[in-house]
């Protein structure tokens, strides 16, 4: 067969027999020019070439010659192929769970920055004189301590997603942004600024003391619902199930009890709170469960495009 005809046959056929070392190297080359990410298992002198030229060679561990275990990149220790598939869906839940710490914190501080940022900008534009901030040193690192520190680390024990293994592997030329991570973490952290904004331009202008504990209280309950929108970024928390994480049950149990007691108890002086009604709680309750519910609807929305 020439180039052409053989990069056809590797494209249909699943079984090559009685292959050369020459042929191990031909199938190996032209899948990775059809951009294929290739393994390649072996034992013997006459696999490694192959081994060493697929993205990863695995040698075996009990039977494999000392030449393959050179040439590969990792060796199995029990020779048993089971290994190799349960390695695989490992490596994948640690990638998307190191991916949605990543975006959860990102988006998190960026919903931060918006606040600080956006803050001063209408007092600037009416030339109005006010010492007035959006939060005070030690109420951010409250925030960052509860939200990002303790929900953050609930998500490296998140659970495999049921179509984990059914997904084809990611390119190595990706970044970690790819396939809308990135813009989904920035359209969740303009909604966490806006809305915490919102409600807090609509309390001082109202000329409510509260208004920066509200907002304070908003966007810790905010991060708690973005927590559970990012558990998955294609399946709704319904089908992943609400106890299949026990730890971010938890943990935004925590975080909840710990909010309501810097509110509620002699801490909110420390970081200079106000005691909010149960009608202030409940707006920023709702504020929570809300970008529960947008990012739940956007999941949705994109599930149907794909499905024909």
């Amino acid at each position: 067969l020439d180039d052409e005809e053989f990069a056809a046959a590797v494209r249909e056929v699943s079984v090559f027999a009685r292959v050369s070392p020459e042929h191990k190297l031909r199938i190996v080359g032209a899948l990775q020019q059809q951009h294929q990410v290739v393994a390649m298992t072996g034992d013997g002198v006459n696999d490694a070439p192959a081994l060493k030229r697929a993205d990863i060679g695995v040698a075996m561990g009990i039977t494999g010659t000392d030449v393959s275990k050179e040439a590969a990149d990792m060796v199995l220790r029990d020779d048993n192929f089971a290994t190799i598939v349960a390695a695989v869906e490992e490596g994948r839940v640690i990638y998307d769970n190191l991916r949605r710490f990543v975006s959860f914190a990102v988006a998190g501080n960026f919903g931060k920055i918006i606040v600080m940022l956006g803050w001063p900008i209408p007092f600037l534009i009416v030339g109005s004189d006010t010492t007035a901030i959006a939060f005070l040193p030690l109420q951010l690192l409250w925030l960052n301590l509860m939200t990002d520190g303790l929900l953050g680390l609930s998500m490296g024990v998140e659970p495999a997603e049921q179509s984990v293994m059914e997904r084809p592997p990611h390119s190595p030329s990706d970044g970690l942004w790819a396939n809308g991570l990135g813009t989904r973490t920035v359209w969740i952290g303009m909604v966490i600024g806006a809305v915490t904004l919102g409600l807090g331009f609509a309390y001082y202008a109202a000329d409510l003391e509260q208004w920066q504990t509200v907002m304070f209280t908003t966007l810790a309950f905010m991060q708690v619902g973005q927590a559970f929108a990012t558990r998955s970024s294609t399946e709704s928390l319904r089908t992943i199930g609400w106890r299949t994480n026990p730890l971010m049950l938890a943990i935004a149990g925590l975080v909840i009890v710990l909010q309501l007691l810097v509110l509620y108890t002699p801490l909110s002086e420390f970081l200079d709170l106000d005691a909010l009604s149960p009608a202030d709680l409940a707006v920023c309750a709702v504020a929570g469960l809300g970008l529960l519910a947008l990012v739940e609807s956007v999941k949705a929305i994109k599930r149907r495009r794909v499905v024909p």
